[in-house]
């Protein structure tokens, strides 16, 4: 047994404080929708969870690159064909760049199938004078400002397994039934995307590629090679509602050990990461990776004990660290944390999500994020890890393959005027598919240095 899942099991979570959890009214309807979610199928399965760990450790020693994107929050409505689509083409995009331009293996990894429920500074929302539950996601209960729709509902839960599994099941035929195949990198290339400035640049890498594949046709590798035929997609959400995650934890009956089958990867939130907390409780017996979001207000002696916490036997691949510490901080607040666990050998991937600290509301009311404030945040991530001798591993981005106008600046320079023209996100602000796009050949650059 692994020394982090001695005196463990996977409802010994309850025995420690659990923060950010619904107050749900019925506690028998909660337990009736638990049984229910145990018997049902993994979502995915422990062999694919030791992939991804075994691709991750590569990244702690720079042989692999992590892309970890998607929605900031998903939607119960927003689980269609064509929204999955969009997001998995402009990850595909972004990580066909970050390879060939960047020349590093890339592990992609999305925000999705599972990222269906969100912490909350407080338990209650008041507009008008009306005090009501805050909303916690689609699988808790809805966002409408009504009595009724605020009400935790447990059978939410059931829906969200099932919307998860709906978007696994396209996601893996997309991957392995020819959308991923790299004969249609060019086709990847959005309509909206295609003429701005990015488009052209990537277009010009998709000739390349394409010609590349030829050659090796010409010089008899088999042109229909599964690894340029199909690409894998591993998939991620924060493990907030632990009943949920209890519910999906199951034994391999392969190898042994807990995993929590509603995901590859599973991370903390700055909300959720503390010492003796519930979340980490149950975090330090499963044996998914895990990620860990740090922001500039970080103990690095915390972050220390977190890491020996779930990872005692610092496994390569098990812990993300995922920096949040925004464009103002991150030069103050990242090298202190990193010469420190570069001294005390932690294995880890260091991953720099460049979006949640640099949130400010626009002068139309919009909350948004500067893309030029994420993209200085990114090369001080990069610069201060070159200059301590430790590895960029990986980033985080909260995005989608819509043409929004959600985040100001990029190629197109959008302004705060133009975020009302197509602002759809019911959370936090997302970069488009083109800005992402151009945030992807910046990183290939820093990479290739």
């Amino acid at each position: 047994m692994s020394q982090s899942q001695k005196e463990w099991n996977k409802g010994s979570w309850k025995n420690y404080t659990a923060l950010q959890q619904p107050n749900w009214p019925n506690e028998g309807a909660v337990e009736k929708v638990l049984a229910n979610l145990s018997q049902l199928p993994p979502l995915v399965f422990a062999g694919e969870i030791r992939n991804l760990k075994q691709q991750l450790a590569k990244a702690v020693t720079g042989e692999a690159f992590l892309l970890q994107g998607g929605d900031c929050s998903e939607n119960f409505s927003q689980v269609t064909a064509p929204k999955i689509r969009e997001t998995l083409r402009v990850l595909l995009q972004m990580a066909v760049v970050l390879t060939y331009a960047g020349d590093k293996p890339v592990i992609k990894v999305g925000r999705l199938a599972g990222q269906f429920a969100k912490p909350r500074s407080s338990d209650t929302e008041t507009i008008n004078g009306v005090t009501l539950p805050s909303y916690r996601g689609d699988m808790v209960n809805c966002p409408d400002f009504t009595e009724t729709c605020r009400v935790p509902n447990p059978k939410l839960m059931l829906k969200g397994y099932n919307m998860a599994a709906s978007t696994l099941n396209l996601v893996r035929a997309f991957t392995r039934g020819g959308f991923g195949s790299l004969h249609r990198v060019q086709a990847w290339n959005q309509e909206f995307v295609a003429q701005s400035p990015m488009g052209r640049s990537y277009d010009r890498l998709a000739k390349q590629i394409d010609q590349t594949i030829k050659f090796m046709g010409n010089i008899g590798i088999a042109a229909d090679n599964p690894l340029i035929e199909q690409t894998q997609l591993f998939t991620s959400h924060e493990a907030l509602l632990l009943q949920y995650e209890e519910a999906m934890t199951r034994v391999d009956s392969t190898a042994g050990g807990w995993y929590d089958c509603s995901a590859h990867m599973l991370w903390i939130g700055e909300r959720t990461r503390q010492l003796g907390g519930a979340h980490v409780e149950f975090l330090r017996g499963v044996l998914n990776p895990i990620g860990i979001k740090v922001g500039p207000n970080n103990d690095p002696d915390d972050i220390k004990r977190l890491c020996e916490t779930l990872n005692p036997e610092n496994e390569a691949g098990r812990i993300t660290l995922i920096t949040r510490l925004g464009v103002k901080e991150i030069e103050k607040s990242l090298p202190p944390l990193l010469r420190e666990m570069k001294r005390e050998g932690h294995n880890i991937v260091w991953s720099c999500d460049p979006m949640h600290a640099n949130t400010y509301t626009a002068t139309s009311g919009h909350k948004t994020r500067n893309f030029n404030d994420i993209l200085s945040e990114l090369t001080c991530f990069f610069e201060s890890h070159w200059s301590e001798g430790t590895i960029p591993g990986g980033v985080h981005f909260e995005m989608t393959g819509e043409d929004v106008t959600e985040c100001t600046g990029g190629a197109r320079n959008i302004v705060d005027e133009e975020l009302a023209r197509n602002y759809l996100t019911t959370c936090d602000p997302r970069l488009n598919a083109e800005q992402s796009l151009e945030v992807a050949f910046q990183i290939a650059d820093m990479i290739r240095s």
